[in-house]
């Protein structure tokens, strides 16, 4: 299923596990580039969809050899016959391998969604979590190419840190309306209280703010990988996403925390540049060499360290208050 420039490059390891005693001496874009060179006449192929389970990429490599004077035997078509007959049943058994390989997405797709429906984890677990073997799930068999890797579920991070550097960037968005640079400077600032391997980033900022396993629930198909540019994916729709029918590990943060995330981003986005009074006041703080750090907060107002002053202020900020309290710390400065 892989392109031609692609094909053949896996560690010899990997076919050693196929168990074919022909040794290997390259890939099959090396067969294409070498033909002519070498003087090869034949290339021979058990059958057509050991090329490609694609017929767009069958036919390709089958011209880019003929022009090379290579033509391509398949083993398992009769020898005979007319060319038209034989041209008729080898695009016939190409148009198989494709359907094939189609089918063999949708159960392969079938079995993801199954593997996110009942709770186990798909890819690298997010920042807050790690991934353990599910001891309750079922064993799984020997596979073709020996055992199958095993269930994992998520669980909260040693470091509890993680689960409230979470939360906080999470209220940083809903209730102070900061922009994922802001978050960022914000993190960065306390390394102790928000600890991370190397350095808080806006692409990891912002896709912890944006995903959803952080409310419990596991979610599959977020990303579209296979989009025909190497290393690009893009993102689903949020009605292509697979959601497991209830939550299956610890949240950090809950499903109506993670909506309104998504809504004020969604106006961050549309809104950019028009800051808030806290913001405002952040950034001006920045600028004198100040850090404004949540000490605690209540319905209605927070009490923030700024530099080595401590304010208690209403939360939302008004953009009045917002400007005294910038005065102040300018003529404080």
């Amino acid at each position: 299923m892989l392109p031609p420039e692609l094909r053949g490059l896996g560690p010899q390891e990997m076919y050693d596990a196929l168990g074919v005693p022909t040794p290997r001496t390259g890939g099959l874009q090396d067969l294409i580039d070498r033909a002519e060179i070498l003087g090869i006449t034949h290339a021979l192929a058990e059958r057509s969809d050991r090329i490609a389970r694609a017929m767009l990429t069958s036919l390709t490599v089958e011209h880019a050899l003929k022009k090379t004077g290579t033509e391509v035997v398949y083993a398992n078509e009769p020898t005979g016959g007319t060319e038209s007959g034989r041209l008729r049943a080898r695009r016939y058994s190409q148009v198989d391998a494709e359907v094939f390989k189609a089918t063999l997405m949708e159960m392969s797709t079938g079995g993801q969604i199954q593997h996110a429906v009942q709770g186990w984890n798909h890819g690298y677990p997010p920042y807050p979590y790690i991934a353990v073997v599910d001891e309750d799930a079922p064993v799984p068999t020997r596979g073709r190419f020996g055992a199958t890797r095993p269930k994992r579920k998520l669980v909260p991070h040693p470091d509890a840190r993680r689960g409230e550097a979470v939360r906080e960037m999470y209220r940083l968005r809903r209730e102070e309306r900061l922009t994922d640079t802001q978050i960022v400077t914000i993190l960065a600032a306390d390394r102790d209280r928000y600890p991370i391997e190397r350095h808080w980033t806006y692409n990891r900022v912002y896709g912890l703010l944006s995903n959803p396993k952080l409310t419990g629930y596991q979610v599959y198909n977020r990303k579209a990988s296979r989009t025909g540019r190497q290393g690009f994916s893009r993102l689903n729709p949020v009605s292509e996403w697979v959601w497991s029918p209830e939550i299956v590990h610890e949240p950090v943060v809950s499903l109506e925390e993670w909506k309104q995330t998504q809504e004020v981003t969604a106006e961050l986005r549309t809104r950019a540049g028009s800051g808030t009074g806290l913001s405002r006041v952040r950034a001006a703080a920045r600028e004198l060499g100040y850090s404004v750090t949540l000490i605690n907060r209540s319905g209605t107002h927070a009490l923030y360290q700024i530099g080595g002053r401590r304010m208690a202020l209403p939360s939302p900020l008004p953009e009045l208050m917002a400007q005294q309290v910038i005065d102040d710390l300018r003529r404080q400065g």
